[in-house]
């Protein structure tokens, strides 16, 4: 068995024909019929070459043993001269010429084991047939190669690649693959369709398929019968040895045919990289397009201000904006983050591939996106801010149109009859003593009228303050506001006119009952107590924390403490009746009980005193409900602090951590894409804190909770965080799968890129993921790149800065440092390559014509150059010739895109 030695172009025979006659018949090798094929097909070899010599043998293991036509056939297969042979007829001239030509056999990497020149010379057909087969496999079938497999793998695979579109033919080995002859017809057929028909061929006919090749290959391929077609169909297994030696005539004789599949084959290579790029490029501007529509689309809603100005109709914005949050925006992060991804792939490929960097289309760069999605985050923390400061404004509102219904409506009970009670002149009808009362009830009506100045004034402030900011119904407001000034007015005057008129009839008075005074005099005011008190317990308020809740309660708690000196007042006022009834009993005073003073009576404040009495522990109800509604409130906020201020430094970690395996500095790429791809899912099996923190969130923005002193994380600080921390992963997990692509496409090892990563985090200092001219010229310096410290130094750094920084920013990041070491130290296609290939396709003609392109590439490929190539307007152009030249240098220029 012939090997090859994976370290040297030597191959060991050590097993081969050269072996002792016992080691033969071990293997098999005396076979009869695979004897007689061997001599047949060795001697046929030998002659398609000694025939260049003008000579031949008939008789193999007798026309070799002085080794004179074996010194020649050396001499026209290796294209060198021997050594000079000895011309005598003795055995030992003999066994020197045999030396001579196994002394050039070894002097090619051939070891020759237990064969001697002896054997040669004394005609053993064994030892012959074994050293015709180390020169044909040393100077026919070593150098097949494909795909770096050892010759006898290279030659079949070449075979199987040849035959695999033929039907009935599926070669596997070199023996019983070509029996029937179909293989040999589907060699010739693949490369010369013209020569055989090979549709008519049957497999059950191998003795005419065999003889069919044989006589097509002797007669136009000049390639001599080395095999016989009875032997191979009278043979259960054909002897290999003789099949691989015929085959690789074939092999050499179609080379000029390899030349031209390897040369479709780059050509194809080139094609797809230039698909493929055009796809990404479609695909981004389809991307690009639909995501600036959709913010184009969105910031019109997100910068409205417009509402019906009432609360429910911002909490319904603020539902609507909640539910874009949750639902619409997600799905644009994740195509952001996909657009980004898709560019810097597609520059990458671009940049491997040779081809100048891809330019979007005007307002559809990268930076153009990411500033209309800088745009629209401001726009919704500016809607969300506007939002919010509404619902507070409304609130108040609310609050303040509440106050001013019910200090209105108090007011317009006081004021109902008393117009026609100051324009009555009943007064005239009266007695002395009725007179005298009307008098101090007037009196008493003014001290009444004055208390009432202040609450005037508030409804006038309150319906000011409604006005200022923006109450929806204001215009009822106003109209009421005037309505109560206006007559507010009209009973100053009637009160001064009355007033006057008393006056005038003072001299016809006499006294007033001074109890009946006194009682008026006290019990208005205390009266106006009473009103003012109910309508201070029954008042609304409104607060945002426990300690202004705190501080009504307190207030609340500095008046019931007060409650005593009114209760002896109010004792005070209610003895003064009893006075007036006993004496009214006592002395029978007609219509003495009438207290012409006033109108109050002892039942009226006695009923609002109860009224007082019981509104002071509803108060107390009220105030501590809103007490445990702050303290709910306080609770929210500590729930969503406690929350925030673990989900805040987590992100920041995995931020930290994301960043530091994008710095290179965990294991290899596959490592650290890995650990992305982990970090990714880590992330994702995070989200429910982040939804459960949004629950929360959602309680304390219903809860009208405006501030938290618990955590300087707010919901929108933390969305933005993991937003960016998805869009992190994202472009990590993307220059990754980039620097794999680069590293397998241009060859470069693992070793070379963790060298390269290292020396750039060496000089990269804090972490910013690019260097400064300065650092960028010492990190070259440490990977050993020469660079003078001359004048032209600077010139060739200046050079290499400008293919690193082309667009001049200070800076020198990772991507274009590897991109630039491996151009460095790898080999890419070029145009030149490209045009070369076509070159062999088209048979060195200047032009390549449609059959050609579509008989050399596949279907797709071949239809893709056909409409892309403009026609040949050359020197002797054909009809339908087309310019593969101008094709190739525009696969490396400008995109139509």
């Amino acid at each position: 068995m012939i090997t090859m030695n994976s370290h040297s172009n030597d191959i060991d025979y050590s097993n081969g024909y050269m072996e002792p006659e016992e080691e033969w018949e071990r293997e098999g090798l005396l076979d009869p019929a695979w004897e007689k094929q061997q001599k047949k097909t060795f001697t046929a070899w030998c002659n398609s070459h000694l025939r260049k010599a003008g000579t031949a043998i008939e008789n193999i293991e007798e026309d070799f043993r002085n080794g004179l036509k074996l010194m020649l056939l050396l001499e026209v297969i290796s294209g060198e001269t021997l050594p000079k042979p000895d011309r005598g007829k003795m055995r030992f001239h003999k066994i020197a010429n045999v030396n001579k030509a196994l002394d050039f056999i070894a002097s090619k990497g051939v070891k020759l084991v237990s064969i001697g020149a002896e054997e040669i010379v004394d005609g053993n057909l064994k030892m012959t047939l074994g050293m015709i087969w180390t020169i044909i496999l040393r100077f026919a079938i070593q150098d097949i190669s494909v795909e770096e497999m050892t010759a006898k793998e290279g030659l079949l695979l070449w075979c199987q690649r040849k035959t695999a579109p033929y039907k009935n033919v599926n070669v596997q080995n070199f023996h019983l693959s070509f029996k029937d002859g179909l293989a040999f017809c589907a060699l010739i057929h693949r490369h010369r369709p013209d020569l055989i028909d090979y549709h008519k061929l049957s497999k059950d006919n191998p003795l005419q398929n065999l003889n069919t090749a044989f006589d097509v290959a002797e007669k136009y391929l000049d390639i001599p019968r080395m095999l016989d077609p009875e032997d191979m169909t009278n043979t259960a297994m054909p002897d290999e040895r003789a099949i691989m030696t015929y085959v690789s005539s074939y092999y050499h004789c179609f080379s000029g045919a390899q030349k031209a599949e390897t040369a479709a084959n780059r050509i194809c290579k080139v094609l797809k990289v230039n698909q493929e790029n055009e796809r990404l490029m479609e695909e981004y501007e389809r991307l690009a397009s639909d995501l600036l529509e959709w913010i184009r689309r969105t910031l019109p809603w997100l910068q409205s201000r417009q509402a019906d100005n009432s609360l429910s109709g911002v909490q319904k914005r603020l539902e609507e904006y909640r539910t874009y949050r949750r639902k619409h925006k997600p799905p644009r992060v994740e195509q952001k983050a996909k657009l980004e991804t898709n560019f810097n792939t597609l520059q990458t490929k671009l940049r491997l591939s040779n081809r100048p960097a891809y330019m979007p289309t005007e307002g559809k760069m990268v930076s153009d996106i990411s500033n209309a999605w800088k745009g629209l985050e401001q726009s919704e923390k500016s809607f969300e801010d506007w939002l919010l400061s509404e619902m507070m404004r409304l609130e108040r509102l609310e609050h303040l149109a509440q106050k001013f219904k019910a200090k209105a409506d108090t007011h317009e009970d006081w004021t109902r009859g008393k117009e026609e009670m100051l324009q009555s002149s009943d007064f005239r009808q009266c007695k002395l003593n009725d007179l005298k009362a009307l008098k101090k009830k007037h009196e008493a009506f003014e001290s009444d009228l004055a208390a009432h100045q202040d609450r005037v004034e508030q409804i006038a402030a309150i319906a000011h303050e409604l006005n200022t900011l923006e109450y929806h119904d204001s215009t009822s407001v106003n109209i009421r506001c005037q309505r109560i000034c206006d007559q507010w007015d009209r009973l100053g005057n009637l009160t001064q006119k009355r007033r006057t008129d008393l006056d005038d009839a003072e001299k016809i008075l006499e006294k007033i009952d001074i109890l009946h005074l006194e009682f008026a005099k006290r019990a208005a005011p205390f009266n106006n107590w009473l009103d003012g008190t109910r309508e201070d317990l029954v008042d609304m308020f409104i607060v945002h924390t426990v300690e202004e809740i705190q501080g009504l309660i307190d207030a609340h708690g500095q008046f019931k403490a007060t409650l005593s000196d009114a209760d002896k007042e109010y004792n005070s006022i209610i003895g003064l009746v009893k006075d007036v009834e006993s004496t009214v009993q006592k002395y029978q005073i007609p219509g003495g009980l009438q207290n012409p003073y006033t109108t109050l009576t002892s039942t009226d404040l006695s009923k609002k005193w109860s009224e007082v009495k019981l509104l002071v522990p509803q108060r107390d109800t009220t105030l501590q409900a809103e007490l445990r509604k702050q303290q709910n409130n306080e609770m929210l906020r500590r729930q969503f602090a406690e929350k925030a201020n673990q989900v805040g430094p987590w992100i920041e970690r995995q931020m930290d951590a994301v960043t530091a395996i994008g710095m290179g500095m965990h294991g290899s790429l596959e490592d650290q894409l890995n650990q992305l791809n982990q970090y990714e899912q880590n992330v994702f099996a995070y989200k429910p804190h982040i939804e459960e923190l949004e629950k929360i969130h959602q309680a304390v923005q219903e809860g009208m909770i405006f501030e938290n002193r618990y955590t300087h994380y707010t919901m929108e600080t933390l969305r933005v965080g993991w937003e960016q921390l998805l869009t992190s992963i994202n472009r990590n997990v993307n220059e990754v799968e980039n620097q794999i692509l680069t590293r397998d496409s241009k060859g470069i090892t693992q070793e070379q890129l963790n060298e390269f990563r290292a020396s750039f985090n060496h000089f990269d200092k804090n972490r910013t993921g690019r260097l400064a001219p300065e650092e960028f010229k010492s990190c070259l310096v440490s990977i050993g790149y020469s660079i003078g410290k001359d004048r032209q130094g600077e010139i060739d750094f200046q050079r290499i800065l400008a293919v690193v920084d082309p667009n001049s920013t200070g800076y020198v990041h990772f991507d274009a440092f590897l991109d630039f070491m491996t151009r460095e130290s790898t080999d890419t296609d070029t145009a030149e390559q490209v045009i070369d290939s076509f070159r062999i396709l088209a048979g060195d003609k200047p032009y390549i014509l449609s059959d050609e392109l579509r008989r050399e590439l596949p279907p797709d490929q071949a239809e893709y150059c056909i409409q892309r190539m403009a026609p040949y307007k050359g020197v002797n152009a054909v009809p339908g010739a087309l310019d593969y030249m101008s094709f190739s240098t525009a696969l490396y220029g400008e995109s139509d895109l």
